[in-house]
């Protein structure tokens, strides 16, 4: 009797283990490839065809044999059987060794009313009023009670939210903070500045940030 409640409680300790380790593998997937970021392509059996690229802005890579392809949004094992895909029609079952060398670091980009604006990477969680105050904190010209917040939701278009910082500085009500994402943008306005609407059109975030659209 005891053994067998045993054995249930082995099994039981089991699935919660597996259940926990696939909860860890839905917070943390594999990481899928961004423009700016450098992969080196190593042929097994053809080391004249390798190189070492960059993915280009419209998330495209220009090989040496497969040509342009589109990486973007892929993990390191997808792009690698499409790069094999498009080079099988030229080269007898090629081996590639796809390695990442180099990767876009998480950034967030402050402008408007700051002291030094600029683009930041996020080595850890960042909030809004972190984000702003590591930007130098606000000028005296600036409404911290209508800081934009630009996030992307998709290549064409991006979401605007707009954020009361001065409440939270005052009441020290941190926990309402906003947490920033990668490649989001702060705006800290002026009273002259006008309204936005809820969606907008990424390519003219940089139109607000100016002169950060650089970066």
């Amino acid at each position: 009797m005891r053994r067998h409640m045993a054995i249930i409680l082995l099994f039981a300790l089991v699935r919660v283990a597996a259940a926990h380790a696939d909860e860890k593998l839905r917070m943390h997937p594999r990481y899928v490839l961004h423009s700016g970021d450098v992969v080196e392509l190593h042929y097994r059996l053809s080391p004249e065809f390798d190189q070492t690229v960059i993915i280009e802005p419209d998330g495209h890579a220009s090989l040496e044999i497969a040509g342009d392809v589109l990486l973007e949004g892929l993990t390191l094992e997808q792009a690698k059987a499409l790069i094999l895909k498009n080079v099988s029609t030229r080269l007898n079952q090629p081996e590639l060794n796809l390695v990442l060398k180099d990767f876009q670091h998480p950034y967030v980009v402050v402008g408007g009313e700051v002291q030094n604006p600029g683009k930041f990477e996020m080595r850890e969680d960042l909030t809004a009023l972190q984000a702003m105050e590591l930007a130098g904190g606000p000028k005296n010209t600036a409404r911290t009670n209508k800081v934009v917040l630009f996030r992307h939701v998709n290549a064409d278009y991006g979401e605007v939210r707009i954020l009361d910082l001065s409440k939270m500085k005052k009441t020290s009500d941190l926990e309402r903070d906003m947490k920033l994402e990668s490649g989001d943008m702060l705006f800290i306005t002026t009273s002259r500045t006008a309204n936005f609407e809820r969606f907008m059109r990424a390519s003219n975030f940089g139109l607000y940030l100016n002169p950060l659209s650089s970066f």
